[in-house]
């Protein structure tokens, strides 16, 4: 028989020019290649798998629904998973939010809030407003829609003549961004400032909607927005008439120590975005939450909604999601978030604290960032050829950990950082596991 690892594949890699080690097992913070390899999840994947890769519980719910009925599409049933899932995400959500839009994943439910949005305005009678605006630095997902409100440069420039009207203003990263002598609370108004300057110059009256990330994920590296910035952009957009869209589709569902993300700059959006936690891995599945206000306008006008996937509210996905929702708030899985967050930020501060080549460790929960630099002092990052997220990315693999590094932190370009996102269901063990595997790593490659 020949070797799976010898055999050719047939598989659109990410890579065209290599093929990954075939993942044949998980169990808890681990996942084991075909070789017996272990490895230990230190990323969650893409900050997916909050609940490590064996929960018995979110397996059973899976295999009882698919006894009772696999798929229902939803343009002829709703399914009773689908319905629990929307009344429980309501009842824990911000402020105003009441309904539930269930998609595949995050770039979807992204897709579906633009959409959303912009019909919202068509039926209340303002289909002049055509545009949106977000932040330089963020990621929104692969679709055009998001990706065009994502200002992540390096992904958007080869389908640039694709993407829709989008402008974007600074992010909130006071690492690089705060002046010498100004206070965290004068920074963040600062920069939110530039969305009113940025509403005069396009016009407010043609703007649908402010889109962001409460922690900036994949680009950025876990960088949470300042003290008081999103109650000053809640305040732009509410002078304005303008939607708030806040996507927690890497940062929510647990991940920096609160259910949703934005519970702890003290406001609420108008539309929501999660995935990534909210299935755990176990189910692809993403979600569009929105205000009764915006659902209103939908009921009262049109009655319908123009937008649809073939996997909307998939029962079986749902009910994953379901037992996962119930992992993280009747069994304090996101309270255990907060608490190892803070014995993982400590243990790196501990070890990289004073590295010289680690300008920042930031972040909320199990949801930590590591900015690298050539020199610690003025800042300075590496040269882009040296790729030094690449290599670091490659030196934890073969240490045995997964982590999320990133190029181009600064400016689509310039800059370096790793990203952690462990499960929640970490022990303090694994945590010097993690923090031992990624000094190998940084020894390796920096």
């Amino acid at each position: 028989m020949t070797s799976p690892a010898l055999t050719p594949s047939h598989v659109f890699h990410r890579s065209s020019r290599a093929t990954p080690p075939r993942a044949v097992r998980g169990e808890g913070a681990y996942i084991f290649d075909a070789s017996g390899k272990s490895y230990l999840d230190g990323s969650g994947g893409a900050a997916v798998s909050c609940l490590g890769h064996s929960d018995a519980k979110v397996i059973d719910a899976i295999k009882a629904q698919l006894d009772r009925i696999a798929f229902a599409h939803s343009g002829f049933f709703s399914s009773d998973p689908a319905e629990a899932l929307a009344d429980r995400l309501i009842e824990l959500a911000p402020e105003g939010i009441d309904r539930a839009y269930f998609v595949s994943g995050g770039s979807e439910a992204v897709e579906t809030a633009l959409k959303m949005a912009r019909q919202y305005f068509v039926e209340i009678g303002q289909p002049q407003r055509r545009r949106f605006i977000a932040r330089r630095q963020s990621y929104h997902g692969n679709t055009l829609g998001a990706l065009a409100t994502g200002g992540n440069a390096w992904r958007q420039a080869k389908f640039a003549p694709l993407l829709i009207e989008t402008s974007h203003i600074a992010p909130c990263y006071a690492y690089r961004g705060q002046m010498e002598g100004e206070s965290l609370e004068a920074y963040g108004g600062r920069v939110a400032d530039e969305l009113e300057t940025e509403l005069q110059r396009v016009g407010p009256e043609t703007v649908i909607a402010f889109v962001a990330e409460p922690v900036v994920g994949a680009t950025l590296g876990a960088v949470p927005a300042v003290p008081g910035y999103f109650k000053r952009i809640r305040e732009i957009c509410d002078r304005h008439g303008i939607l708030l869209i806040l996507d927690e589709v890497m940062c929510g569902m647990g991940r920096t120590g609160t259910l949703f993300a934005c519970e702890q700059d003290g406001i609420a959006p108008d539309i929501i975005t999660i995935a990534k936690g909210l299935g755990a891995g176990y189910q692809p599945i993403g979600a569009t939450l929105c205000s009764k206000t915006i659902h209103d306008a939908f009921e009262h006008g049109s009655g319908f909604f123009q937008h649809g996937h073939t996997y909307n509210a998939h029962p079986t996905a749902c009910a994953a999601a379901g037992a996962v929702l119930s992992r993280l708030t009747e069994d304090g899985l996101v309270a255990r978030a907060a608490e190892m967050g803070e014995k993982l930020d400590a243990a790196l501060h501990e070890a990289f604290g004073q590295h010289p080549h680690i300008g920042d460790i930031r972040g909320r929960g199990m949801f930590r960032g590591l900015e690298i630099v050539a020199d610690r002092a003025t800042k300075t990052p590496f040269d882009p050829s040296e790729g030094k997220a690449a290599k670091v990315k490659k030196a934890a693999f073969e240490a045995g950990l997964i982590c999320y590094p990133m190029g181009g932190t600064i400016d689509g370009q310039h800059g370096d950082h790793v990203l952690l996102a462990p499960p929640f269901i970490l022990e303090e063990a694994q945590i010097g596991e993690l923090v031992e595997k990624l000094s190998t790593a940084f020894k390796a490659a920096l």
